[in-house]
């Protein structure tokens, strides 16, 4: 790579400088050599201060894993076993509140479970006798008796896990820009410096001495120091400026990859919308059953009913409300039970549901009352797609949420191709066959089932709010309510890699000028250092400009 031309120079002018020395010569160039070593440790302290620490995703994901679950024997007594030791068949039972140990299907009990680790939905989905549960998930407000499907290995979380390592090994593969001029470069300089040295040893009267010498110039002036810094100088720019903007650049080539990215990939749930429910119908409730319903609804932390206590203001009346777990909440409101929850246990279950997100309110002298919910998107989310087409770059969305949900927000912000109900494999399949039609994509999410696929992308952001795997896995995290980022880090990534390409180009110009004049003879290693030094600050400079641009640029 590049440090071996310059370890090599480093050694020789030193080594020959010290011999001089000892022979009581009139030159030597001990500050040659200390020159470069300081270009090259620039280089090297801009390089390591874009590297974050070194934390993998897929360690970071076992931390959802459970320790220990509690089995129920033959006899109806219970005991904690390591998860290791569960085998199909068992029977594990899990209170309100704990992770679910493995995969299985519920024998007893209802309850509402944390699925975001598949689907990415903030909502709870509820679970009675004969559904499917997986490792990973959080049970909610009531206990169950699960019935064990699969070994810890074969659990939907194991296999996320072996997803993530997988997509983190083909993401090493990646070969950085100066370390592919490097291996190019590198034999040429050495070949010109070994050339130089036989030449004139062989073809004039110089002792061998100053032979060597002004081998030695040759490839100190030929040194890549401007090239090792091409890169650098400009991504400790490019990240700079990303920075003040609440854009945090976490990995080395991430600009880099970036700049070359052809189409985006969006998750739905809080990525292209806030993540957050709120109420859609409140203007055409009845005011009073709206009020009723609020005061019911602060005594939950479900979502949706978070969400109608935040839309109405509510009486302040002090009920007594009791939580069922899966269904809804109940309460007694002048002698009459009056229930908030979804439509089967309210009593609607008529068959006109649309798939909308709901909660029905009945029990009273009234009709029963429709609540609807909407993940509105964020605020910019139309703007910023009609941008990403407008600079050549194909969007596509990806979602573990519902088909029809999510082909309403698709036809809403413009977007052409998606997918719902899709899973953590599902992702990675689609964005396979991306890289095999050619594409180079990047992937945005937030969720922990994104996170094998913000591994998998070419290149990944993950919006501040996001799940910790998920900010690990991506290369680019950006804070606020706003999806302007992404437009801004692409523009500023292909600024960057413009002024890289530029800075290539400058470093060869100044070697198609300064090596003819060094393999002649007329260079001593200390005109070569400060040459190959002033070449450096040139590049830096360059480098600099990026700075310069307007943040509209959309390179």
């Amino acid at each position: 790579n590049m440090d071996v031309p310059i370890s090599l120079a480093v050694i020789l002018a030193a080594g020959m400088s010290l011999s001089e020395t000892l022979r009581g010569s009139e030159h030597v160039f001990f500050d040659a050599s200390v020159m470069l070593l300081f270009f090259l440790l620039i280089g090297r302290f801009l390089d390591l201060r874009l590297r974050g620490r070194a934390r993998s995703a897929a360690e970071n994901l076992t931390a959802l894993k459970a320790t220990a679950a509690t089995v129920v024997a033959a006899d109806g007594s219970l005991q904690s076993l390591p998860i290791n030791r569960l085998k199909p068949g068992m029977t594990v039972a899990v209170a309100a509140g704990e992770r679910i140990p493995m995969d299985g299907e519920v024998l007893s009990g209802r309850s509402e479970v944390d699925a975001s680790l598949l689907t990415g939905e903030s909502l709870p989905q509820p679970v009675y006798a004969g559904a499917a549960v997986y490792a990973g998930t959080v049970n909610g407000g009531g206990a169950l008796r699960i019935a064990v499907t699969a070994l810890p290995d074969e659990s939907l979380l194991a296999e996320i896990v072996r997803l993530m390592e997988s997509a983190e090994q083909g993401r090493d593969r990646y070969v950085r820009l100066a370390d592919r001029v490097a291996r190019l470069y590198a034999p040429v300089v050495h070949l010109l410096a070994a050339a130089t040295f036989g030449g004139w040893l062989a073809l004039s009267s110089l002792p061998w001495q100053d032979s060597l010498m002004i081998a030695i110039a040759v490839l100190i002036i030929t040194c890549p120091c401007a090239l090792g810094l091409a890169v650098p100088a400009v991504q400790v720019a490019a990240v700079g400026r990303l920075m003040k903007q609440g854009i945090l650049v976490k990995s080395a080539d991430a600009l880099e990859r970036l700049a070359q990215v052809d189409t985006v990939v969006f998750d739905k749930t809080g990525t292209l919308t806030r993540g957050c429910p709120s109420l859609q119908n409140a203007a055409k409730a009845d005011p009073a059953l709206l009020a009723l319903a609020a005061d019911i609804a602060r005594h939950s932390r479900h979502p949706l009913a978070r969400a109608l206590s935040r839309a109405a203001a509510g009486t302040g009346r002090d009920l007594t409300v009791r939580e069922h777990a899966g269904d809804g909440l109940s309460t007694e409101v002048d002698g009459k039970t009056i229930r908030l929850g979804r439509r089967g246990w309210c009593g609607t279950d008529d068959g006109s549901a649309d798939g909308s997100m709901e909660l029905w309110l009945s029990g009273g002298d009234f009709a029963p009352q429709r609540f609807t919910f909407n993940d509105a998107p964020r605020a910019d989310a139309a703007e910023v797609i009609a941008a990403l087409k407008a600079r050549g770059v194909a969007v596509e969305l990806l979602s573990g949420d519902r088909s029809s949900v999510v082909g309403q927000l698709a036809e809403d912000l413009g977007i052409e191709i998606w997918r719902g109900d899709c899973r953590p494999a599902d992702k990675i399949a689609r964005l396979e066959e991306l890289k095999a039609e050619g594409r180079r994509t990047a992937m945005i999410g937030d969720g922990l089932n994104d996170a094998p696929a913000l591994a998998t992308a070419f290149a990944s952001l993950s919006p501040a709010e996001a799940a910790d795997v998920s900010q690990i896995a991506a290369d680019i995290v950006f804070q606020g309510e706003r999806l302007s980022p992404v437009v801004e880090a692409i523009g500023t990534a292909r600024s960057a890699r413009r002024l890289v390409f530029q800075n290539f180009g400058l470093a060869m110009l100044y070697n198609l000028i300064a090596v003819p004049i060094a393999v002649a003879g007329f260079v001593t290693p200390l005109i070569a250092a400060a040459a190959m030094s002033g070449s450096s600050i040139i590049v830096t400079a360059n480098a600099m400009r990026l700075n310069l641009k307007n943040r509209s640029d959309d390179a």
